[in-house]
């Protein structure tokens, strides 16, 4: 085989071989989905050597987590053109294309880079799976998931637990209380604080800043 040939992916099995991915802002309303996935999945279950990573916005950064995996589950919000609240799931060299095609925000085209890196390198994981959410509102800055997608949640998270049982995770219901320190999400970004403590749409702007909104005449 010449160096010309292509060459097939070299799958990379590490301390974190299955790793649970969500990316997205929590600040943006529906856009943070995929993070509260894995903050749902570590608050109820006990996942043995499983990774779970809150992804945010890193890009780049989270090339060493793709690196790191046999096998990666990701949860984002992904316009997939469905109505508001539909899960629909893409594997393998799907999920790129969904995760690129219709960028709603600088996360999606970064992550999509991440793992054309990872392929690039030779280290990419032998499974990638996508469950993703069609988001009903993006433009909500401090904003909440909408009803519509906080619906799912459960199916979501139900839907991920079985794809990792399929890669022969244990999973069992959370015997202890979670420490915050443990934590994927900081304890002030926790849902139920978050939606608790966030200012009101009165007293806060919520598409953005308003001192940086041109003036009307």
């Amino acid at each position: 085989m010449d160096a010309c040939t292509p060459q097939p992916p070299c799958h990379r099995s590490g301390d974190n071989a299955v790793i649970v991915l969500g990316i997205g802002n929590l600040l943006w309303a529906d856009e943070g989905f995929g993070v509260r996935c894995v903050e749902r999945l570590q608050r109820d279950w006990e996942l043995p050597g499983v990774a779970l990573v809150d992804g945010g916005t890193q890009g780049l950064y989270l090339i060493q987590h793709v690196q790191a995996a046999e096998r990666l589950l990701i949860f984002d919000a992904v316009d997939y053109g469905l109505a508001p609240g539909t899960l629909h799931e893409v594997r393998d060299d799907e999920v790129p294309q969904y995760l690129g095609a219709k960028k709603m925000s600088l996360h999606q085209t970064g992550f999509a880079d991440v793992l054309a890196l990872a392929r690039l390198t030779g280290r990419y994981p032998r499974s990638v799976v996508l469950i993703g959410c069609q988001p009903e509102e993006l433009e909500d800055y401090g904003g909440s998931l909408r009803a519509s997608v906080r619906a799912v949640l459960p199916q979501a998270v139900a839907r991920g637990l079985d794809i990792l049982r399929g890669w022969g995770v244990a999973a069992a219901p959370r015997t202890r209380a979670l420490d915050s320190a443990e934590a994927v999400t900081l304890p002030h970004l926790a849902i139920e604080r978050y939606e608790a403590e966030r200012p009101s749409a009165d007293d806060a702007c919520r598409v953005g800043d308003a001192r940086f909104f041109p003036e009307r005449s």
